[in-house]
């Protein structure tokens, strides 16, 4: 957008007033219209009341009387009206205005210089995009209608009065003068506090958001009392300086109305002085103190607009002096061009960089890179590797020298080009809230954005998505995600229907062969490796009441329990199991956990049940309390016969718990339809992954073995049943969380790899790309930059597992700043050099 000449393309430069002068014109035209038409009806009710009093009451007429009365109103409702008119075109116009400054200034901010965001605080940064400019929207907003509609109004009334009486108007007018003096050094004062308050409110973001990120170090430190003592001194500080910037503000409200309340008084003196004397009629007196009322109300909107002009001002002043500054590069060419394609050649002559303080990162940097060649950048650390990495692709700006990239210098090269030839990968690569198939795309639709490309255009193909994710490791991850895909009831159906065509396949083909590992949901056997819960409900509850943890306390459930003769059945079964468990257990000195593997008693329910099992050897079992036949209720329906070897479960057992099972499945199902999902082979189990949906079983072991035979297995058949890609296309729609945080390290690092191979630039950056990524990752990235981009793509890594960079054509050892050897790694193992006293100093670490 181009603005006029007084008004500087950079938003820093431009003034508060700017965009009210840019704002919607047309609206703004409309809305003066509608505030002359508003003054007028503002002041017909004062003539109205004049004659009423004067002509229809003082003549006694009655037409006159509904006349005066009907322009009375007629004048009001107008009036109102607009009004309504003005504040809903007010609000539209400063809304409008404040969502562009909103987008220029985060378009500014995110080309602000890489040194702004390491001092800047992303809360600082928040705050004043979403509540620090919103002043200066309701300042836009009422910056033409309130004071044009209150001086008018102002006029309106004054001209009204001086028309009644001249000597009284001018009496109720000598206060403004005093106003007008007393108002503005108030405003001054609490201008001051008014910064004071946006300065400290930044401090405090700072303090929350720094304390947010680093919440891991919080709790590994125990540092409660330290943070909430920072905490406070903040939260103690801003409350001050509030109090004091509410007390001006208060200051000016109350001189306001006080000079609001001393005019009433002089009037009726005077005024009541003239009339006494016949020198004034009652119904002039009646409307020139309802005018000289009404003239207070615009006095006390142009008061309220003042101080919101004066917020503004120091709220806008205040984010602009903030944000001041330029890019380090330009963002786009000049002039419109196609896109530059580089060959992926890098020259470095002569580097500096030096930061404040006069400390030089790089000294006197030189190194030639061919196209398609693999350079590894090593070092001990602060040796400059990552700083040289990340002054090739622009993060970082260097101070002398000269660096190109196939022959274009890369302080001037703009921004556009760069990206749209090099892919970065850092140490600690950030992801973005969404989908991973949104993180993936990241670059790409970048790209894709700044050259306008629309439709599919510039997309890759689902199939070269997932070549780039079993390239990088990605793809179990992805699958596993698919896999763990829930399905809302009524989404998805021909989905749905696959899937359980799957799982019935699946059965047909491993039933058999996994029968020693999955115990398959059959309504017709007990399931041993599930809880006596699992086995009576044969489904997924759906309620609360019929979680696991909460049947012992269900009346309804303990009704079932005893209709279906099991509820005797399971309390003797639970004191069986408290028994054996505390009789076993009673003499080991603070058993841990482990011990309790064998047992439903849990390690912090012991004393408990061990209470319990004494009173129960002096009480006969139909003697005990609701409360202890609770506990024996919520022993017995945890208790897992293939786990908990302690009790055995006998056959008759295991009938009548097969006979409740089917009394459940037929009367809840008739009763409550809703209140569990059954295990019916026919039907899909919503509330359950795709995985334990094609499973439909409980996995009895978790040797890691026995898991991957299982996850082969459904991988093989997936592919059989052509359903391999859309379970992966799940997986890609798998939401990452608030940045990346529902993926390990090693996932994040693998997500950015991908980003950037999807690219296909001609150049790469790693800056130390791998390192959160186990060792045979690592091996998979470097095998992949050995075989696919060797020679396809310029890649400049900075390393730090020297037993990974033997595939690399030059080696390049920095120490101190500066590069001391460079050539092929066996040539400079030869040498016996850097790098030799690197590799055998350190035992191959960094």
């Amino acid at each position: 957008m181009k603005f006029p000449p007084d008004i500087p393309a950079l938003i820093t430069r431009r003034s508060l007033f700017s965009w009210v002068w840019t704002s919607n014109l047309k609206l703004q035209g409309i809305l003066l219209v509608v505030i002359v038409v508003t003054v007028g009806a503002r002041v017909l009710p004062l003539e109205m009341q004049k004659k009423i009093i004067n002509q229809a009451i003082g003549l006694q007429k009655l037409d006159l009387l509904y006349m005066y009365c009907g322009y009375y109103l007629a004048a009001v409702v107008a009036a109102s009206g607009l009004k309504l008119v003005i504040n809903t075109l007010q609000t539209y116009i400063g809304q409008q205005s404040l969502a562009d400054l909103r987008k220029k200034l985060y378009a500014h901010i995110l080309t602000m210089p890489m040194p702004f965001f390491r001092k800047a605080s992303p809360g600082m940064v928040v705050q004043s995009l979403v509540s620090e400019v919103a002043n200066t929207g309701e300042f836009v907003g009422q910056a033409v209608a309130v004071p044009v509609t209150n001086f008018l109004t102002l006029v309106a009334f004054a001209t009204y009065l001086f028309y009644l009486n001249p000597l009284m108007a001018g009496i109720s007018m000598a206060l403004y003068p005093v106003a007008i003096v007393v108002i503005p050094f108030l405003q001054k004062r609490a201008n001051a506090a008014n910064k004071e308050r946006v300065d400290t409110g930044r401090k405090l973001s700072t303090m929350i958001g720094e304390t947010i990120s680093g919440i891991h170090e919080v709790h590994s430190n125990a540092s409660f009392n330290l943070e909430n003592r920072r905490f406070g001194g903040f939260v103690d500080t801003l409350s001050r300086v509030r109090v004091v910037w509410n007390l001006y503000k208060y200051a000016i409200k109350v001189s306001n109305n006080f000079f609001q309340s001393l005019g009433p008084f002089v009037l009726f003196l005077v005024g009541g002085y003239l009339a006494i004397n016949g020198r004034f009629d009652l119904g002039a007196l009646v409307a020139f103190l309802s005018a000289n009322e009404k003239l207070y109300d615009p006095w006390k909107e142009l008061m309220d607009f003042y101080q919101v002009h004066q917020d503004a001002k120091v709220s806008y002043g205040r984010i602009m002096e903030y944000f001041e500054g330029a890019p380090e590069f330009p963002l786009t060419p000049e002039t419109p061009r196609p896109p530059l394609v580089l060959d992926g050649s890098v020259s470095v002559q002569d580097l500096v960089m030096e930061v404040p303080g006069g400390i030089q990162l790089l000294k006197g940097v030189s190194m030639d890179i061919k196209p398609g060649e693999q350079v590894a950048l090593v070092g001990y650390s602060g040796s400059g590797k990552s700083t040289l990495a990340l002054c090739l692709c622009q993060i970082n700006k260097y101070s002398a020298g000269r660096a190109t990239l196939s022959g274009h210098d890369i302080d001037a090269t703009p921004k556009s080009d760069i990206a749209d030839n090099m892919g970065v990968v850092a140490q600690h690569p950030f992801i973005f809230e969404g989908t991973i198939r949104d993180n993936l795309l990241y670059s790409i639709n970048a790209r894709r954005e700044a050259h306008g490309a629309t439709g599919e255009e510039g997309l890759p193909s689902l199939d070269r998505i997932i070549e780039t994710i079993q390239q990088v490791g990605l793809f179990q991850d992805v699958l596993r995600f698919g896999l763990n895909t829930v399905f809302k009831k009524g989404r998805k159906e021909n989905l749905v229907k696959k899937i359980i065509h799957i799982r019935e396949n699946y059965y047909q083909e491993q039933g058999e062969i996994l029968k020693d590992i999955v115990e398959f949901f059959d309504v017709d056997k007990y399931l041993y490796y599930s809880p006596v819960s699992a086995n009576i409900l044969f489904g997924n509850p759906n309620r609360d009441e019929y979680q696991p943890e909460n049947l012992a306390n269900n009346p309804g459930f303990l009704e079932f329990l005893h209709e279906a003769g099991l509820r005797q059945l399971l309390v003797q079964l639970g004191r069986e199991l408290a028994a054996q468990t505390v009789d076993i257990l009673k003499n080991v000195p603070s058993p841990d956990a482990s011990f309790f593997e064998q047992s439903p008693v849990g390690a912090d329910e012991f004393a408990a049940y061990s209470d319990l099992t004494t009173h129960l050897e002096r009480v006969k079992i139909h003697e005990i309390s609701p409360d202890e036949e609770r506990l024996l209720l919520t022993l017995a329906l945890r208790f897992i016969p293939g786990r908990h070897k302690i009790v055995g479960l006998s056959k008759l057992s295991e009938v009548l718990v097969l006979q409740g099972r089917a009394l459940f499945m037929e009367k809840t199902g008739k009763a409550d339809p809703e209140a569990v999902t059954f295990y019916r082979r026919e039907d899909f189990i919503h509330s359950q992954t795709i995985m334990d949906n094609i499973l439909f079983g409980r996995i009895r072991t978790d040797n890691p073995k026995a898991l991957d035979q299982i996850n082969k297995t459904i991988v093989s058949l997936l592919i059989q049943e052509d359903m391999l890609e859309r379970i992966v296309e799940l997986g890609l729609d798998f939401h990452v969380g608030s940045s990346g945080d529902r993926l390990s390290g090693g996932q994040r690092s693998k997500v950015a790899l991908a980003r950037a191979f999807l690219k296909e630039p001609p150049l790469l950056i790693l800056d130390e790309a791998t390192a959160a990524l186990d060792n045979a990752s690592q091996t998979r990235i470097q095998n992949l930059l050995e075989s696919k981009w060797k020679g396809k793509s310029t890649v400049v890594s900075v390393v730090h597992r020297l037993d990974t960079i033997k595939g690399f054509d030059k080696v390049a050892v920095m120490k101190a700043g500066r590069i001391v050897e460079c050539a092929s790694y066996n040539e400079l193992m030869e040498k016996k050099g850097m790098l030799y006293e690197l590799v055998h100093g350190s035992s191959g670490r960094k």
